[in-house]
Parts: structure tokens; sequence; C-alpha cells
């Protein structure tokens, strides 16, 4: 058997190329920057306590009582035992973030266009435009990092279908396994949701070429084989996936059991996220056509348009110094959509799209159907409320649908597809399997459609079809006045006819490269390489509008994002245990010096979010005593934060003397607005079974309760009672792992008061403690193991009779 390094060194030197572009866009990382993102700055506060709690223990814990009143850290970056799987991701991300993201972009699809046979030079040049998207360099630089880790991964995932629909069903089993667990590690599961639509659709594009070909025992084959690698994956990651289903019931995510909103309305939807709030970044129709020309619709919410701008001009115009003009000119509303905010334009590239239209022209059979299907349904999903028989359709009928917000994400299908069609269309211009003439035609209508809809948008501007008016436009005009908005209407313009005519120009340089290669005046070699340059090009150039060097700051400023106002410290210098509830100011900074009422996550406990929206929010401080919120931080008298006692706070956890029952949650949670909860508690189904707790007891002056310890994941109180006591606990009910303990032996716990915990204490004195010990880590770090054992034995396996058979070949 000889060794071919020739064979592999295209191949190195493609990766050595992947490292360089990934640093060289990020190049700061090599002054030791790292990028500000305003998504990580507010995971940082969240997860600060638990990260301390490791640095000083070297355990770690799955609970964090920093926000909400107290969650799991299954969602907040926990670590789990055996998780070797997570090893092997860390392994591959080995650049600096955010350049380690950009890697696995260019990595993956690489793979999966070399599993699919295509050249090389053409697989590195998709790798290119897939990992320039410029979607997914916005949402590196806004911290969606979960998200860009599973769309990393999903091009390998599909290698390794790929493998195994052809056939090679040991490498594309142990491929798919591996793959589909990298996909798990990265925890976001919206994106791997889409990617199983996708899937979907491959799967019934396959399936309809196995029944016209009449080879359907292969397909079903294939489909037990991939079934088992993901079983695999699953393993791989058991104790996330359990812990995450774990929490889901809990979340925002799981079913409601409200049966009424605060205002007293009917929940229209009490399983999975309300309608509206799924639908809340619905792409508009129009603005599909920034895929192709990027500021179509201005762009993003906040746009540079500079000092050429009629904005500019205008505001010199009423007396604003140059400077102060200057500023204000370097973020503008310029987008006129109908979402909410945007960051920046979903931008695919015009020779992409080029590419892509000729595709639909040039690529035929399955793979075609797939990718086409693969990008309309992406498409028509995205549009959410502004296309909603569709978006009702999977709501009320596809299991899980109505567990994911921001339909206009589900987008990344098609930023996937569409690269991949791109370059097969090169790929048959490239073979003989199409005659000249049809692609010379194929070119010529490419060239109408794609330039001509350049064209087209141009002459609409200028007989004034094209109005320019956003969703937003009355408050602007309320806040700066009528002359004020149409110099932005103006700069609107400017910038659609500006990328119009910017699209156009690309359109007509790849189009005369490919007409050129088709004329034999370029080779195939210099073609690829001019496409290649036109694509960065396009697509850096737009990238660099919304993420460059500006947006780095040092390591410091991300590891500390948060300074300490006055409020916080002198909050900081009670040593007690309390809670702090910050009105001043959102997202998580108030996690990240106290243990909070507030915090910021995708995925709220649900129980406390009821609290939020019923009392919370309206500043109830009877709830807020029940939370034991110790401390509000409002504005003083100067208008800057202030400590404001709460001396009637409740505690860590007092004896009651009634209990009074409820029908439902529904009234429970409404009977927290009146009730004296220092004296009486309230409950419905937190009980199981039957109760055999009274309904009454006696407390004296002399009864106590006080907390001793308190950790994360552990709590020790110290009680003392006369009588026998039913002691209520300002701590948030979880029953899938936190137990209760009296003197060291085992006993119930109960949620009261909606979202507490109580418990039924015999008189005397008692140590009572509450240790989180959730059972699924045990039992998930267990399947993790196993899974990974038999993984490496299949891998090893794999080798070795694959070895096995190219020697037999070699002697052969």
């Amino acid at each position: 058997m000889q060794f071919s390094f020739k064979k592999i060194l295209p191949h190195i030197l493609v990766l050595v190329g992947f490292i360089i572009c990934s640093i060289a866009y990020f190049s700061p990382v090599l002054q030791g920057k790292v990028i500000y993102q305003s998504d990580i700055v507010h995971y940082t506060g969240m997860a600060k306590q638990q990260k301390d709690f490791k640095a000083n223990t070297g355990e770690e814990t799955y609970w964090t009582n920093s926000a909400f009143g107290g969650m799991p850290t299954y969602q907040l970056g926990a670590k789990y035992p055996h998780n070797y799987i997570k090893k092997l991701d860390l392994a591959l991300r080995f650049l600096p973030r955010p350049a380690d993201y950009l890697f696995l972009y260019f990595l993956g699809f690489y793979i999966l266009l070399l599993v699919l046979k295509v050249d090389w030079k053409l697989a590195g040049l998709g790798a290119l435009a897939f990992g320039f998207s410029t979607y997914l360099i916005i949402i590196l630089g806004v911290g969606h990092n979960s998200k860009a880790h599973a769309i990393a991964y999903m091009p390998l995932v599909l290698s390794g279908i790929l493998l195994t629909f052809r056939g090679k069903y040991v490498w594309g089993f142990l491929l798919t396994a591996i793959a589909m667990g990298l996909e798990l590690v990265a925890n976001h599961y919206q994106m791997t949701y889409y990617l199983l639509l996708l899937v979907l659709v491959l799967g019934i594009a396959y399936l309809v070429d196995a029944y016209r070909k009449n080879v359907l025992p292969h397909f079903f084959k294939a489909v037990g084989v991939l079934s088992a690698a993901v079983l695999l994956a699953i393993g791989l990651n058991a104790t996330n996936i359990l812990a995450t289903q774990d929490y889901v019931k809990e979340s925002t995510r799981g079913k409601s059991e409200l049966t009424i909103h605060p205002d007293g309305s009917k929940r229209e939807n009490s399983n999975g996220l309300s309608k509206a709030y799924i639908t809340e970044y619905s792409y508009g129709k129009l603005e599909s056509f920034n895929l192709f020309i990027p500021r179509f619709l201005g762009g993003g919410s906040g746009e540079d348009v500079g000092e050429n701008s009629a904005v500019y001009k205008y505001i010199i115009s009423e007396g604003v110094p140059p400077a102060d003009a200057r500023a204000y000119t370097k973020s503008l509303p310029t987008y006129w959509g109908s979402q909410t905010i945007v960051e920046a334009p979903a931008y695919i590239g015009a020779v992409v799209i080029f590419l892509f239209v000729l595709g639909l022209f040039l690529v035929k059979g399955r793979l075609k159907w797939w990718l086409v299907g693969g990008t309309v349904l992406s498409l028509l999903l995205s549009y959410g409320k502004n296309l909603e028989f569709l978006t009702d359709l999977f709501i009320n009928y596809v299991p899980l649908y109505n567990k994911f917000r921001a339909v206009s994400s589900i987008q990344v299908i098609l930023e996937l597809c569409i690269p991949v069609l791109a370059v097969f269309a090169l790929v048959r211009l490239f073979n003989d399997v199409v005659k000249t003439e049809e692609k010379l035609n194929a070119l010529k209508y490419t060239v109408l459609i794609t330039g001509g809809l350049a064209i087209l948008f141009l002459l609409l501007k200028s007989i004034g079809l094209i109005d320019f008016i956003g969703g937003i436009d009355g408050r602007i005009r309320e806040a700066n006045g009528q002359a004020f908005l149409d110099a932005l209407r103006e700069d609107r313009a400017s910038l659609f006819t500006t990328d119009t005519l910017r699209t156009l120009l690309f359109v007509l340089l790849a189009a005369g490269a490919i007409y050129l290669f088709l004329k034999n005046t370029l080779n195939e070699t210099k073609t690829i390489a001019i496409l290649g340059v036109l694509i960065v090009i396009d697509l850096v150039s737009v990238d660099k509008q919304y993420v460059n060097n500006d947006d780095f700051v040092s390591k410091l400023t991300m590891e500390r994002p948060y300074a300490p106002n006055k409020a916080d410290l002198q909050i900081l210098k009670d040593q007690s245990h309390y809670r702090v509830y910050d009105i001043t100011s959102g997202g998580a900074k108030a996690s990240y010096f106290h243990n909070a009422l507030g915090g910021y996550h995708a995925a709220k406990p649900k129980r406390y979010q009821d609290l939020y929206e019923f009392y919370i929010s309206k500043n109830n401080i009877n709830v807020l005593s029940m939370l034991n919120a110790k401390y509000i931080i409002g504005e003083g008298e100067d208008r800057t934060p202030f400590p404001f006692v709460n001396n009637d706070a409740n505690g860590n956890a007092w004896f009651v003397q009634n209990l009074q029952k409820v029908e439902s949650p529904t009234e429970e949670i409404l009977a927290l607005d009146t009730l004296k909860n220092k004296i009486t508690a309230v409950y419905s189904n937190g009980f199981k079974g039957k109760m055999n707790v009274p309904k009454t007891f006696k407390t004296d002056s002399l009864a106590s309760i006080k907390a001793i310890d308190y950790k994360p994941n552990y709590i020790k109180y110290q009680s003392n009672n006369l009588k026998d006591g039913f002691a209520v606990f300002s701590e948030m009910y979880y029953g899938s792992g936190w137990n209760a303990y009296i003197d060291g032996q085992a006993k119930p716990h109960y949620k009261v008061d909606y979202a507490l915990r109580g418990m039924e204490i015999p008189k005397g004195k008692h140590a009572i403690e509450f240790k989180f010990e959730p059972q699924v880590v045990k039992t998930g770090s267990t399947i993790a193991l196993a899974s990974s054992i038999l993984l490496m034995l299949l891998v090893l396996g794999g080798l070795f009779f694959g070895l096995k058979g190219l020697i037999k070949n070699e002697k052969a």
C-alpha cells in the first residue's frame, strides 16, 4: 500500500487557507483582543455565580441563585462528566474566538462538497461563499455563539447522511454519529430542528428517487443505519439532552399551568410559545431581495450614512456642529422593512445568487430538487406572520415548531442550500455533461433574470413606485420632524440605488468571466480564481460594514463587563442572604453582583415569568417580599441608582399559621395579590397524593427558622419551634433535583405560593437541608460514558476493516 502525499496536499493547503482567512477577518485576536458580543455580556452576568463557585470549590453547580430567583444552569454552560464529544468539539475549535466558528463554517461546508464529489478547488470556493455569508458573520458579531456553533456542524451532518444514502454504510454511520454528536454539543436545538426539516426534504427527494429506480430496500436500509447513528449521537449528549428536556417543562417553552393572562383574558396557547412571540421577528416578503441586494430595504436598524448624506446636510443646516452631526449619522434607522429591529441584511451575495439561478438551468435530478425544496421551504417559513396560513399550519400541527421563536432565523437553511447549488452550477459548467450551447443559453437566461431584476428595481425607483416608507417612520416624524424624515428617506433611496448598481456590476462581472470561459478565452482554473475573488470581495465588503476591527475590545472588558454602581456597592456590604430587584437596568447586570430577580435568558423559568407578568413588573411589594427582595434598586433624587430597603421582606424562611387550598394554579397565583403570605400559604397541585399535613398551625413568638449555610446548590437552615409547624422557603420550587432533609433524613417538600417551597417541620430543634441532586445528570453521564466507549470501538473497528480492505486491494 502506497501513501500518496500529492492527493492530500491540496486539502492541507485549503485547510491552511481557511485558517488564514479566519484569522485575517478577525485579525485583532492576534493582539489578544476579543470581540464585544452583547449576548455574551449577558451570559457572563448570568454565569458568574456558577463560575465563581467552580473556581472556589472545584465543583460544578447545576443551580444558580443569581437570576430569576433561582434556576438550573443546564442552559448556562454547565459542564457534565464523561462529555467526551465536547472534548472533540473543543479540539476542532482550536482558533481564538470567533475565528474558531468561521473556520468551522469553512471546514464543514468543504467536507460536504467533497462528499458530493466536488473538486477541491470548487469545494474551497463554495466554503468561502458559505462562511462569509453576511448572516453567519453577523451572529458572531452579536454573540449568538451557540447558533453559529450549530450551523457550522450542519454541513458535516449532511455529509454523513449523503454518504449513507450512497451505500457507504460504515463510514456514513460513523460520520453521521460523530457529526450529529457535535451538532448536539452546540446546544441550540432550534438550529438542529431546522436541520431536521432540511433532512426531511432530503429524505423525500431520495425516497422519490428510490421509488423511481426501484431501490426502496436500499433507501430503508440507509434510514435504519442513520437512525442508529442519531441514537448514538443522542447517547453521547445524553446528559445535556435529558437535563434540557427536564428544564423545558419548567420553562417558558413548556406547557403553561395558567388559563389566563395578567389582564384576565384567556390564554390562546397553553402548550409552547404564543403565536405573537413566535412570529415577532418575521421576514418581510419584499425583504427577500436583501439576499441579492444588501441594502435593498436600507440595511440594518443603525447604518452609517456618512457626511454626504441628506440627513447630515439637514442636521448641519439646523446649526448642529459638524462633529455632533457626524456622530449622529453613524447610526441612523435606514431600515424600512417590517421587522422590529434588524442588525444587518441577510445578504448571501450577488455572485452566489447569480450562480444559484444558473444552477436552476444546469443542474438536474434529486440534488437540485432537494436544494430548491429546502430553499423555498426556508424562505416561506421565514415570513412568519406575513404568510399566516403556512405559519399557522406549522405551529398547530408540526411537532415542536411552537417551541421556537424568531422564525426569520430559519433562513439558515437557504443560506446553506443556495451556495451548494451555486457550486454545482460550476461543476456542470466545467464538465461535459451539458453541451456548450445549452450552457450559453443558461448563462443568457441567468443574466436576464438577475441583471434584469436589478434594472427593474432601478426603473421602479425612478418612477416613484418604491416609496422607502418604513414601519417606524411615524415615531421618527414625531421625534425629529417631517424635514428630517424626508432627508432620511432620501438616504434610503440612495442606499437602494448604490447597492442595486453594485449587485448589477457583480452579476455582469461574474457573467463575463463565465462567458469568456465558454468562449475558451479563460481556462477553468482562472475562471474559478476570478469567481472566488468576486465572491470574497462581494461578501467581505458587506460583512465588514457590520462586523469589523472596531468591534474588538480588551479581554478584560469582556471578562468583567459590568462595573458596580454606588447602589451595588452599598448592597454588597450586607452579608446576609437576600435578593435584589433592579428596575434601573435590564439584562444580567444585577445577576453579575447579586442574587437577583431579573436576568437574561431565552427560556426563563415559567413560574418566575408568570410572577413577573402578574406582579413583579407592577412592583407588587407583597410578592417581592415573599421572594425575599430585601433591596430594590431604583432611581434616587439625583436620578442615579439608589438601593431602597424593603424592611417587609419575609427573609429566607418563615413559619405560617394556615395552609389555604385552591382548585387550580390560576387561582393560586391570583390569590397572591392580597395574600398575607407571612401568615398563610396557598397551594393547589403542589401536594401530591393525599395531604396529611394539617391546615392550621400554632406558632409562638419564639419559633424561628434561619439560613446558616447558603450556596448555589446547597442551603442549610436551623429551626426551633415548640410545636409542629409548616415552613415556607423563599426559594424557587424545582421538584426534579432539589431534595430536602431533616436531620439527615430525606423528607418531602411541596410547591406553595405558586413558586416557592414548603415543608412540614416537626417540633423541636432541627437541621433542614436542601441539596440540588439532579438524577438526570447521573443518568445522562452513565449513558454518555457507555456511548463514548461504543463509538470508540466502532471507529477502531471501522479503521481496522477499512485498512484491511485497502491492503487487500493493493495486493490484488
